[in-house]
């Protein structure tokens, strides 16, 4: 008896249905320099129609973890896609890159229209936020290779600076440190999250021990995307380095972008941990070390300035809507690379 590719557990029409449903989303966050639509064997970008002269093209490719788990656990996939446009284009910024455009992969056992378009709806949001084209994408059905309701994620950026203005440049003794507030845990840690909760018996759909909202909505708060107010920031030519803190937290994001002979001293007073990571702390009595290397603590993101343009980025980053911390400023390395202050 013959067998056809749908019975086989692959349905090619919802595939078809689903890039039918997401074209409007996708033309909506079109931007100077984009190129036709969807449905084409790759996607086009005209670096011409941009106002760059000696551009560097900037790439990044990401996930968003085990933070999947969680949003399918909820079955809430509204905001998982802002996290995955958060995690490349946050990237992108740090080296002074504007983002251009981005692209996705979804893969599933088998396609729900449905689910499948609320997780790129939160891609095309999160485009916006960042300014960046959806030009295309990829959606694999691929049954006995997920299990049932479930998919990955993966993201891919481009973006592109003036060659001589791309980050880091000479960062200096005697510099400040930055912080930007974090809007939760972000897209790091879930691993050590899920352990936790397991160990205290918590579902997501539990009331949080810390706040009225359930446990899973807290957690599933979308990655803060930096783009627009630090793209103003670096326009200023007074930030000299930035650091995404993602996996490895403020411990080993921060020396990504020290000369070897400089480090941060941090001042963990400079900011209040907030209440999800205090609980986290606690429910799982996960060590200060530990927390700082796993976690951002409240912290998504790092500038560091010459101490004489402190006043100026900070009110011109509390204009464009972040909070922003004194951390700190760089010393002379001795042993480590990041020094934190109790």
């Amino acid at each position: 008896m013959s067998k056809s590719y749908k019975q086989a557990g692959v349905d090619i029409d919802a595939g078809d249905a689903l890039v039918e449903r997401i074209k409007p989303l996708a033309r909506a966050t079109r931007r100077k320099g984009s190129m036709d639509g969807l449905g084409g064997f790759g996607a086009l970008f005209d670096l011409k129609k941009t106002s760059y002269k000696d551009p560097i093209l900037v790439s990044s490719t990401d996930g968003v973890g085990t933070k999947l788990k969680i949003a399918q656990g909820l079955n809430m996939h509204d905001t998982i896609g802002q996290d995955l446009v958060a995690m490349c284009v946050n990237d992108l910024v740090v080296q002074g890159a504007e983002p251009l455009f981005f692209l996705d992969y979804f893969a599933t056992a088998k396609l729900s229209v449905g689910v499948a378009a609320q997780v790129i709806k939160g891609i095309t949001d999160g485009c916006k936020l960042a300014g960046a084209a959806l030009v295309g994408g990829e959606t694999a059905e691929m049954p006995g290779m997920y299990a049932p309701g479930e998919y990955d994620l993966a993201g891919f950026a481009v973006g592109a600076v003036e060659r001589k203005k791309l980050l880091p440049q000479k960062v200096s003794k005697g510099d400040v440190v930055l912080g930007l507030a974090s809007s939760g845990v972000h897209s790091n840690g879930f691993s050590l999250v899920r352990h936790i909760m397991a160990k205290n018996n918590l579902h997501y759909a539990a009331k949080a021990p810390f706040a009225n909202k359930k446990l899973g909505e807290i957690l599933l708060k979308p990655t803060r995307i930096y783009v627009k107010s630090c793209l103003k920031a670096i326009k200023t030519g007074k930030v000299k380095a930035l650091a995404h803190i993602t996996g490895g937290g403020l411990t080993e994001n921060i020396p990504r972008v020290l000369p070897g002979k400089l480090a941060a001293a941090i001042d963990c007073k400079a900011w209040k941990l907030p209440p999800v990571f205090k609980w986290l702390m606690e429910a799982g009595n996960v060590p200060e070390d530990d927390m700082l290397r796993t976690f951002n603590c409240g912290i998504g993101m790092v500038l560091i300035v010459p101490k004489a343009s402190v006043a100026t980025i900070i009110s011109l980053l509390k204009k464009e809507g972040e909070t922003v911390y004194r951390l700190g400023e760089i010393v002379a390395r001795k042993k480590k690379a990041v020094v934190f202050a109790q």
